[in-house]
């Protein structure tokens, strides 16, 4: 059901651009699907752009249809002239979709790369260094390779709202102490996501980041809540990295995560 009350929209918001996203109908109406896809780029706008005063550079990894980068340019880019965005994805009909809605919406400083996020480390289309790094549902192992492109790229700041996590879920091993914690299904699913996060978290803070995790949105709105941010303020914190050693001792399984693929701490 459709609804003409647009007081969900910023000031100064773009109903063009939401409409050319599809948020907003033709008429210029929202339904409930199109509100909850709006409260939710909104309220990550919201919490990241704090961190983005003095920064100059943006990479949106997944971007897919570039809901978050787009908006983020309406809403803040705009009016930081300073400020460069790259959006990165690797199917290509999504680049060429979004390269029209930003040139119509005279958006010229995003930059199209079609890349995958590992591939994007190396790619001449970037900078060297990268001042902000997000991604908004960066289904399973998409969100480490998003860790990694942050950390090589030497990010002040990165935020995150991971998607789908099955890997540590497939690697949970059986007949130890601790099998009833993932004895069933679900239980296997939710353990292994909740743990993910935990060492990723652990992980950044090791190298510097002060992490905060917190929802994304009420969870009426969408059950992939989980928003990892992270703030380099230091160059280490041993105390991190031993307490993510000592987890990754009672958790051995999850040295294998790709997260910790050919890092000193996977080797222990």
């Amino acid at each position: 059901m459709s609804s003409t009350n647009l007081s969900e929209l910023w000031p100064g918001q773009s109903q063009a651009l939401l409409k050319s996203l599809h948020i907003l109908t033709p008429q210029g109406t929202l339904n409930q699907d199109s509100r909850r896809k709006l409260k939710q780029v909104q309220h990550l706008v919201q919490l990241i752009t704090p961190h983005l005063d003095g920064l100059k550079t943006i990479a949106d990894l997944g971007a897919g249809k570039s809901y978050l980068g787009l908006m983020l340019y309406d809403l803040y880019l705009r009016s930081h002239e300073d400020m460069q965005l790259f959006a990165i994805e690797q199917r290509r009909e999504l680049i060429d979709a979004t390269k029209r809605i930003a040139f119509s919406s005279s958006f010229d400083r995003i930059n199209f790369v079609a890349s995958s996020i590992e591939e994007a480390v190396n790619s001449p289309e970037l900078p060297p260094e990268i001042d902000a790094v997000t991604a908004l549902h960066a289904c399973d192992t998409a969100t480490d390779d998003t860790i990694t492109f942050a950390i090589k790229k030497n990010a002040k700041f990165i935020a995150l709202v991971p998607c789908c996590q099955a890997e540590m879920a497939r690697l949970l091993g059986k007949g130890g102490a601790l099998d009833n914690l993932w004895r069933h299904g679900i239980h296997r699913r939710e353990f292994g996501s909740h743990l993910t996060n935990v060492l990723r978290s652990l992980y950044l803070e090791s190298l510097g980041y002060k992490v905060r995790v917190t929802e994304l949105i009420g969870w009426e709105h969408s059950m992939k809540n989980e928003l990892i941010l992270a703030e380099k303020i230091q160059r280490g914190n041993p105390a991190a990295r031993r307490q993510l050693d000592s987890l990754l001792e009672t958790m051995p399984d999850a040295r294998r995560l790709k997260l910790f693929a050919g890092d000193a701490l996977a080797q222990g």
